[in-house]
């Protein structure tokens, strides 16, 4: 809420035409960029009392602090992070603008889609890009989890995002979405699969248990947010208490490595492909404790028209799921 509250004034400012240096915030996302005044001070060209100077002022504007200053530079407040992340997106705003009415300049069709870590949707994506054409384009492709995907949505531009979440959240995420104006269509249901080598020792096993797992490693996604809810709660619902080794990562090309080269690791995951498994010497297994249900949702901004490059999107996803038997 008090982030809303900043954003509130920001576009306020701006639609009123109420002066807000665009200045003021380039040289603030330098300086975050760069960590320092002076360096700053040297890329922009600009004398560093008043790249200070415009950075105070802002502060004053905003009434928040953006920057912490010391001897060895600069480092963003929480406030200042959730600022400088709204201000890239205004600035990268404006020079889309000027790009498309600079004289000469080719118009490009841009896509952009933020998503959870899934192997249907990334095939989905692969097909979409076989039938991009000659045209020009641009395409944004953000795997991330749910929170990122909705601050995507709201500050950076982005027009169709996919999150995921356990069933028992769905009447807090639907409310939140229609809060915040954002229209929503579900995608998928889907209890989670084990992944793990061909090799591992349960491979075999034709009934896994939560107990057979304990003594693995279990392969995790570091940031599996929900929106306001703490992180050790969502840790506790998502990861369970008896797997004493785990390791987290962030993307899923060391995933799938850490799975076919390590035997001791599994993974929980949505259906994958056997063109996948295949690939990287895996299987699939069913969990007979696991009973939990996950909802993927397609979410857009409500009033948003679909473009045709949407469209393709979409009939690719609904192709990708049939494959991978959602």
């Amino acid at each position: 809420m008090i982030y809303q509250k900043k954003y509130d004034i920001i576009s306020k400012k701006l639609e009123s035409g109420e002066e807000m240096n665009i200045l003021h915030m380039k040289y603030a996302v330098e300086v975050a960029r760069l960590g320092s005044l002076s360096k700053a001070s040297e890329t922009l060209l600009i004398a560093q009392p008043n790249i200070s100077r415009s950075i105070k002022e802002l502060e004053a504007d905003l009434g928040l602090t953006i920057f912490i200053r010391s001897a060895k530079g600069v480092t963003l407040t929480p406030d200042g992070e959730e600022f400088i992340d709204y201000a890239r997106g205004i600035l990268k705003q404006i020079d889309q603008v000027e790009n498309l009415y600079k004289l000469g300049a080719q118009k490009k069709r841009r896509f952009s889609i933020s998503v959870p870590r899934a192997c249907y949707i990334s095939s989905a994506m692969t097909e979409f890009s076989k039938k991009l054409g000659n045209e020009a384009v641009e395409v944004f492709y953000k795997e991330t989890n749910s929170k990122r995907t909705i601050h995507n949505l709201l500050i950076n531009d982005y027009k169709l995002g996919i999150i995921r979440y356990a069933e028992n959240h769905d009447i807090y995420f639907k409310s939140m979405l229609e809060e915040k104006g954002l229209a929503y269509e579900t995608v998928a249901e889907f209890s989670y699969l084990l992944i793990m080598s061909r090799e591992h020792p349960l491979a075999s096993k034709e009934n896994v248990s939560f107990e057979d797992l304990s003594p693995y490693i279990e392969i995790a996604h570091a940031d599996p947010y929900v929106p306001t809810l703490p992180l050790s709660k969502v840790f506790k619902e998502e990861l369970p208490d008896n797997i004493h080794r785990r390791i987290f990562v962030f993307e899923r090309a060391s995933q799938f490595d850490l799975l076919s080269e390590n035997t001791e690791t599994f993974m929980w995951m949505s259906p994958v492909s056997k063109t996948v498994l295949d690939r990287y010497g895996l299987v699939q297994k069913k969990c007979k404790d696991n009973k939990k249900i996950y909802r993927d949702l397609l979410i857009y901004h409500d009033g948003y028209k679909l473009t045709r490059l949407d469209k393709e999107f979409i009939s690719a996803l609904s192709l990708s799921k049939e494959r991978h038997a959602l």
